[in-house]
């Protein structure tokens, strides 16, 4: 069985499918690429506990960035957040994002909490 959650035209926020879950691309908000990273973890975070799940669950990360200069800035963010012993798979690129003022895009698959 397939669960979509906060459906719309366009895409799902979430999708549940087989023990897994999928999250639409998070962005944040605010000036900095730190800042966004920060709130697009959070946004993350809240998407997770909707769906049945926790960071500490996450399988794979997809990070996209609009300029790779910005890698260390993020990363510095990540690493806080991420738990130890809770590292995903993760890969880390550089793309031209949706809204010029966005810096930081990251796509996130993970296991149900009871999976």
């Amino acid at each position: 069985m397939i669960e979509r959650i906060d459906t719309g035209k366009r895409m799902s926020k979430i999708v549940k499918h087989n023990g897994t879950v999928y999250l639409c691309g998070q962005v944040g908000a605010g000036e900095t690429v730190a800042d966004q990273t920060r709130d697009c973890l959070g946004r993350i975070e809240a998407l997770l506990a909707k769906a049945g799940s926790s960071p500490s669950h996450i399988l794979q990360a997809i990070v996209w960035l609009a300029d790779m200069a910005d890698f260390d800035e993020m990363n510095a963010v990540w690493d806080a957040w991420v738990q130890k012993g809770d590292a995903p798979a993760r890969a880390c690129g550089e793309a031209k994002l949706a809204r010029p003022e966005l810096k930081v895009e990251i796509i996130i698959t993970a296991a149900l909490a009871d999976s």
